[in-house]
């Protein structure tokens, strides 16, 4: 899947000539937590809620109130923003986008399209498509199969399913450190007893059964 398919298009952005108090209130009325910041409608800089919070005036500060909003109205996003973001393409993969992010400790990323921002990679977006590509929610059966990792393993279990007419709507693998990987494998089926008992004949063992109805 391709980030072009689980983006935010249209985020909500910010000028770096916008102060802090209108580049929160625009956090707060959108319940967002971090804004590309675009001048000329070209990205600057990325500013996020805890940079906000870290230009902010501590609350056991002696200013009042007055001296506290005049500061905060009178420092520019452009003096907190974080310049030269990490920016990934509508064309990569979904993985890419999440190790740019990991490795980068950040919690999203700006999506450019020939320079021009087209969109936002969120974490949340990342979880949705884990989520939707294991087919969790999904109507149907869910067998966790422990099989050894080597060649051919998938065919013969592929092969078992299609035996008795299931149809296979997901598959993940998760390898294990012992020579052996956990496969979890999404049915639209309830009734896997037979497939089951087929399954652990030909020497596999169902680790985990799940059923969402």
């Amino acid at each position: 899947m391709f980030v072009r398919n689980k983006m935010t298009t249209r985020p909500f952005t910010v000028s770096p000539d916008a102060t802090i108090i209108e580049a929160n209130e625009i956090m707060e009325k959108n319940a967002v937590k971090r804004l590309p910041v675009v001048k000329d409608g070209r990205l600057v800089g990325v500013v996020s809620k805890e940079d906000v919070v870290q230009a902010s005036p501590s609350k056991a500060t002696a200013l009042s109130v007055a001296e506290i909003n005049y500061l905060l109205a009178k420092t520019k996003i452009s003096q907190i923003m974080v310049k030269n973001p990490v920016t990934i393409s509508p064309d990569a993969l979904l993985e890419e986008a999440a190790v740019a992010m990991r490795d980068n400790e950040v919690g999203f990323l700006p999506v450019l399209d020939e320079g021009k921002l087209v969109g936002i990679i969120t974490e949340t977006n990342i979880f949705d498509a884990f989520t939707e590509l294991l087919g969790f929610r999904d109507t149907g059966t869910r067998l966790t199969i422990e099989a050894e990792d080597m060649p051919g393993i998938m065919a013969s279990l592929s092969a078992i399913f299609a035996q008795f007419g299931a149809n296979i709507t997901h598959i993940a693998v998760y390898r294990g450190a012992s020579g052996k990987s956990a496969v979890v494998v999404g049915v639209q089926s309830f009734n896997t007893e037979e497939i089951e008992k087929a399954i652990e004949k030909h020497g596999f063992k169902i680790l985990y059964k799940l059923q969402n109805r």
